[in-house]
């Protein structure tokens, strides 16, 4: 991804989990990684390191099912690296990917236990880029549901971060206008389920599961649904986009990012759904196939 996704992460503060520089640069032996280390830095991959880092490139051309395997091996290929700082941040990388889509519970399992047990090597860890990795591995335990071994104080400190940014969406609002300047929100629309999708034309991910949701919409729409997509991106760069792909549930422009920041949106694509008493009872961390949005949307009664 990074060229372009990274420049927009750049310029609006969102993109989850930073990996961009440090997996996806054109050099594999050499690469800045400022995102992640804190201060630039040059990293230097060992022999046993580059064919991982090359995998780790290589997993978002693999179709889905290969995918999951791929990822699962890749997490026990990372475990059984020598203990090194690059072994961590590959650790976090795979991590970052493997939300991606739906590659099942073992998958995921091993990628958070190749994580854990990578910041345990590593207790030296510049204080942000620590903070950064149990955020991450906090997000696949609370919102995949992944077990963790040692809940450290860390990962306790996480954990409450993103219980506290949740009860900051479960009241936030908005009131946006859509590409056709109707205005939108969400506390309006009590008595509808209602799916928020943040995402960005430049996303992957998000461009990815934009099928699947315009598949909901149509079979669902009819029973109450609304889908809401919020992208704070020019609409000069929206509009062509959104009519090429045929989207048809409303498409939001935040300028200036501002409900971005109330609902506390570090990373996309990001997924709320709202029962129909206005009740947060889903959100997902990363993009969501059609079974996985629709195991969303039954928390919302919605089946």
């Amino acid at each position: 991804m990074r060229s372009e996704g990274s420049r927009a992460g750049a310029r609006t503060g969102k993109r989850r989990r930073r990996i961009g520089i440090l997996l996806l640069c054109s050099a594999v032996s050499l690469c800045a990684a400022p995102a992640l280390w804190g201060k630039q830095h040059k990293v230097v991959y060992s022999d046993q390191e580059k064919p991982v880092l090359e995998q780790l490139r290589g997993l978002r051309q693999l179709p889905d099912q290969e995918r999951a395997k791929a990822t699962k091996e890749l997490a026990l290929e990372i475990r059984a690296l020598p203990t090194s700082r690059n072994k961590t941040f590959l650790a976090k990388g795979l991590a970052n990917l493997s939300t991606e889509g739906d590659f099942g519970h073992d998958t995921l399992q091993e990628v958070a236990t190749t994580l854990e047990l990578a910041l345990r090597e590593q207790p030296d860890l510049p204080a942000p880029d620590r903070a950064d990795m149990y955020g991450e591995l906090a997000s696949l335990a609370r919102y995949e549901h992944v077990q963790v071994a040692d809940p450290n104080a860390q990962f306790t400190a996480a954990i409450a971060k993103l219980e506290a940014e949740d009860r900051i969406r479960e009241k936030a609002d908005f009131s946006l206008q859509d590409m056709q300047g109707t205005r939108w929100a969400l506390s309006q629309l009590r008595g509808k389920v209602v799916l928020v999708n943040f995402w960005a034309t430049w996303c992957p991910p998000c461009r990815k599961e934009i099928p699947d949701l315009e598949k909901l919409y149509r079979r669902f729409g009819g029973q109450g649904l609304v889908i809401l997509g919020i992208s704070d991106e020019d609409m000069r760069k929206v509009e062509p986009f959104v009519s090429a792909q045929k989207i048809t549930y409303p498409i939001l422009l935040d300028p200036g990012s501002a409900v971005h920041k109330e609902f506390a949106i570090e990373g996309i694509p990001k997924n709320l759904v709202y029962d129909r008493a206005g009740k947060l009872v889903a959100e997902s961390i990363d993009m969501r196939t059609e079974h996985q949005f629709l195991e969303m949307l039954a928390q919302a009664g919605l089946q």
